[in-house]
């Protein structure tokens, strides 16, 4: 940069150094470094005097500015070359070749003195005349200082920053690339263990259960195309453009054009979560330790399948099942062991742990790495292991030796879209800074399932690292952290080496996983072992340990439920009329002070502060700048609707766990979302969780808006509740927010038309819930039929609180004149039980005269539609019923209506020895329709202009969209610019 530099001035020069910190950095540093070597390189003190000198005139033509006046910059090219060989001789610490540095030196002087400053002769002049008869200068030089350590690391530093060039040629343009490589080298400053001797390191086994997810992508799934006719590889090529040039390139050089259908497979399904993904990245494990020489003895490769066998006795015809280990090799399937088993083992447990119980018998080494399905690893990374397992033999606080190494984690689907890169922050922050925190200074880390090592001998002689019950075990990963630890075990966490692995992309799959999560957590509520670590821990220690594991959930159950009382709570005293008795009374002082403080905690109930931990974890990888930038960028593409949802997911799932147990596996699929999900599928997964829920919040605010007089006179009306509509319009609407066209007209006719097909359809043995409401609706309660007394019984009482819109309604109808009577309440259930009669009446009519005698039918409505007419004509003329009494009514009377179909859930069995099931199931049918007309027109609203879509499909996809993925052309099924060959 320098040499080429051109103007009279420094200003520019300076500018352009100082613009890269690290160059500045390294810049000052060279300086520094080689005048400390060259002063205390020098006997004679007359030639340190020359050197200072020469020091003292750049020092002060930086400050005057006048460095490129009094220096030539022409003269920098030979001076770099005479320094790297200076410094090169200094590092070979030969005593022999100390003739050569000095003539280097020598040599390096002149170039300073002659070719790069202006006056230099004045110096060495006057050098001169102090001493006219002095010989040969800088021939009097010591070079013992150098044997030291600390100098030759100095030397060993300077000769890289002056030998390393580095050029924007040199530098990846992928992403991931540079990413590798970044982490790669700021991992080598790290403090890690020296790796070991090829004989004296750790041995170790990588374990990785798998159960039915993708191996390796066909043909037939990479082209097959989806409703909009997008096929996963067409979707891959986009997003990755660079990749998929260079793979061609690759495929050309190598000469591989016979097997380009199966490398396209392995080049996608590397970039899938796949078994073959996972396979490939763990055996780099074994590449590196090749390289390394370390298993040059070992002519094999070492990777071993073990897997459940089933096979049918001869003699007693039953069915007989085996833990079996392959291996590769010549034989693609040579067996090597063969153990029977008492039965299938996933009927006594769950999947994955049941997967690593019956493989971990075969493992090997003294250290166990556990994986799962989904991940990958780097090559570079491998190299690193010998290190890390040095971890186990070094002692901490104390002789204490750990026992569960923790590895960082990179989530590599983040770039996918807006929801996968909310997901990858969320989960990169709980894998570094998050897990970091939890093992030192708190140490209530645990493990979580993913690139953790296990000592094997501590582990396998105390009961293993998976308990595998069902139900209770389901979040089993968690479950090893807690049994090394209640055993005297120690966890650490290590950031210098990282795993790979993928989440969840899309809205539904991610759902689903905080389903599982919020499941998993309420059984470990229940569960023996919270109840004994609790106890066993010190107060500080027990307090860190609750308030991350189960307190984060309970926590947040708590939160939404504050929401709920405090929403009851004003509506008690609105429909009461406590609220108004407090406001005109003249002995009560207003205070401003707890709204200001609720308007305060409103903000707070956004979630803004749970993305804290996120914004410090970019902002010590990244910088706070592009930490503040990405905290904008997640805002404006409404991450805080997003996670308000998830907010929802996680307190229903983990308040049905403790409320009525019963949790299972949900598995999430992990393939590429690129797919419109249907209003159907929307309404089945989140109905109860949130709709429903959604709902009754927004009921509750316009109640509280058209009944309540608090805050009107004030400006922070708007700020006590604004957290509560946030949180009843995410929970609502954030499903078809975050669907890929969810705004789409074709799309959102097709799913109307779909969703009365689906609610119209009848159960039965057999129908799945997705073609049937009956079945969808059996499934949902299915949970309700194992609960115990104690759940159903909490279950009524929770339901009762939907009764007190009647009671508190009724009484402000104009239509009774304010009047305070029991029999305006009683009254009011007389009308609701003549509906539900008429609807009774209706639903038998239907099915006893719809098909035969449609004429009786017909003529039955006809007569209740007459006599609805003429009760309503009646009320408006004689009993001054009013408009506003109508639409009151309908809030009093909807709530009730669904507390009793809450109540008979409960009470399944009693109603149907009372005959009076089928009631219910028509009553609950007739809610469904109401409530998804109500959720799906504002969504087919906005689908009537095309902007909203665009605008949708920006906001879901503008991480694609900024690597260049031409999303709406996928969106729009356009592949006429892709060729398959």
């Amino acid at each position: 940069m320098a040499k080429d530099y051109k103007k009279d001035d420094d200003a520019d020069l300076f500018k352009k150094i100082k613009s890269d910190g690290y160059m500045y950095s390294a810049v000052v540093e060279c300086y520094e470094t080689l005048k400390e070597i060259t002063l205390d390189l020098l006997r004679d003190r007359e030639d340190r005097l020359i050197i200072e000198r020469i020091c003292r005139k750049v020092e002060d033509c930086i400050e005057r500015e006048k460095f490129v006046k009094e220096f030539k910059m022409s003269g920098l090219p030979s001076l770099s070359e005479k320094l790297e060989k200076f410094l090169s001789l200094l590092r070979s610490e030969d005593g022999k070749l100390e003739s050569q540095i000095v003539n280097v030196l020598q040599d390096i002087v002149e170039i300073i003195i002659q070719d790069v400053m202006v006056d230099g002769h004045a110096i060495l002049q006057t050098a001169q005349h102090n001493n006219v008869e002095r010989g040969q200068r800088f021939v009097n030089i010591d070079t013992s200082f150098t044997h030291k350590k600390s100098v030759m690391e100095k030397v060993i530093r300077l000769h890289l920053l002056l030998t390393v060039k580095e050029s924007a040629i040199n530098v990846p343009q992928n992403l991931e690339a540079r990413r590798r490589i970044t982490f790669f080298a700021n991992s080598l400053f790290m403090n890690m263990p020296k790796a070991p001797k090829v004989r004296d390191m750790l041995s170790f086994s990588v374990l990785t259960p798998y159960y039915k997810e993708n191996v390796l992508y066909s043909n037939d799934e990479l082209n097959k195309e989806n409703e909009d006719g997008i096929t996963i590889i067409f979707y891959l090529t986009k997003i990755y453009p660079d990749e998929w040039a260079n793979f061609h390139e690759r495929i050309k050089s190598d000469g591989l054009e016979e097997n380009k259908g199966e490398l396209i497979r392995q080049w996608a399904s590397y970039r899938g979560q796949t078994l073959y993904r996972t396979v490939r990245g763990m055996m780099y494990y074994w590449q590196a330790l090749v390289l390394q020489y370390i298993m040059e003895y070992a002519g094999e490769n070492a990777l071993r399948v073990a897997y459940i066998d089933e096979t049918e006795d001869t003699k007693g015809g039953k069915k007989v099942y085996y833990s079996v280990l392959v291996k590769g090799g010549e034989k693609y399937d040579e067996e090597i062991y063969r153990i029977k088993l008492p039965g299938p083992p996933t009927e006594i447990g769950e999947g994955k742990p049941e997967n690593q119980n019956h493989a971990i018998i075969f493992t090997r080494g003294e250290a166990l790495q556990t994986i799962d399905m989904n991940q990958d690893n780097y090559y570079e990374e491998a190299f690193k292991m010998r290190n890390v397992l040095e971890e186990f033999r070094k002692g901490y606080r104390g002789q204490r030796k750990p026992t569960i190494l923790g590895l960082r984690e990179h989530i590599f689907t983040g770039s996918v879209s807006s929801l996968a890169w909310f997901m990858s922050n969320q989960e990169t922050s709980f894998v570094t800074i998050g897990q970091r925190i939890l093992a030192n200074p708190l140490r209530v880390r645990f493990h979580y399932g993913h690139p953790d090592i296990f000592d094997r001998i501590f582990h396998i002689t105390r009961g293993g690292i998976s308990k595998a019950s069902k139900v209770i075990n389901l979040s089993e990963d968690i479950f090893a952290g807690f049994n090394s630890t209640l055993r005297q075990g120690f966890i650490t966490h290590h950031e210098y080496i990282q795993v790979g692995k993928g989440r969840d992309v899309g809205m539904n799959q991610i759902s689903l996983f905080e389903a599982k999560v919020a499941n998993g957590n309420g059984e470990q509520t229940l569960s023996r072992d919270v109840y004994r670590l609790g106890r066993r821990f010190d107060f500080f220690r027990m307090l860190s340990f609750y308030f991350t594991t189960v307190g984060f959930y309970f926590s947040s159950m708590i939160t939404v439920m504050t929401v709920y009382v405090f929403l009851y709570g004003r509506l008690y005293m609105v429909l009461s009329g406590v609220e108004r008795e407090i406001l005109q009374s003249p002995n009560i002082h207003q205070s401003k002070a707890l709204e200001q403080a609720l308007a305060t905690q409103s903000v707070v109930q956004l979630g803004i502060l749970l993305v804290l931990p996120m914004v410090m974890e970019i902002g010590l990888e990244k910088g706070f700048r592009t930490a503040l930038g990405d905290f904008v960028i997640m805002q404006l593409q409404l991450a805080s609707v997003f996670f308000t949802f998830q907010l929802g997911t996680k307190a229903h799932y983990y308040g049905r766990t403790l409320l009525h147990g019963g949790s299972k596996y949900r598995p999430t699929g992990r393939g590429f979302v690129v797919f419109h999900a249907k209003f159907a599928d929307n309404y089945r997964m989140y109905s109860r969780s949130h709709f429903v829920k959604g709902l009754e919040i927004l009921i509750l605010l316009i109640v509280y808006e058209v009944y309540g007089e608090s805050y009107r006179s004030t400006n922070l009306a708007f700020f006590i509740t604004m957290s509560m509509w946030f949180l009843a319009i995410s929970w609502l609407f954030a499903p078809f927010l975050f669907n890929p066209s969810g705004f789409d007209w074709q799309k959102t006719v097709d799913d109307w038309t779909d969703w009365k097909r689906w609610m119209g359809n009848r159960g039965g043995i057999g129908i799945p819930s997705d073609k049937s409401w009956e079945s969808w609706w059996d499934e949902e309660n299915e949970h309700l039929k194992y609960s115990n007394i104690r759940g159903k019984i909490l279950e009524i009482i929770l339901a009762l609180r939907f009764f007190i819109y009647q009671y508190g309604i009724i009484y402000h109808l104009n239509i009774f004149h304010r009047s305070k009577s029991i029999l305006v309440f009683g009254l009011s259930w007389a009308v609701l039980v003549i509906v539900l009669i008429v609807l009774k009446m209706v639903s038998m009519g239907r099915r006893r005269f719809g098909t035969d005698f449609q004429l009786m039918f017909r003529i039955l409505k006809a007569l209740l539609f007459l006599g609805f007419l003429s009760v309503m004509t009646v009320l408006f003329v004689v009993c001054a019923l009013t408009i506003s009494d109508l639409f009151a009514a309908i809030l009093a009377f909807m709530p009730s209506g669904w507390a009793i179909i809450l109540i008979a859930q409960t009470c399944r069995g009693l109603l149907k020895w009372a005959k009076l099931w089928a009631s219910v199931k028509e009553l609950s049918r007739a809610y469904e329709y109401v409530m998804g007309l109500v959720i799906f027109m504002p969504t087919a609203v906005l689908s009537w202009f095309p902007f909203v879509s665009e605008f949708q499909t920006r906001l879901l996809f503008n991480q694609a969209f900024s690597r260049g993925l031409q999303i709406s052309m996928i969106l729009a099924g356009k592949k006429d610019t892709y060729k398959t060959d």
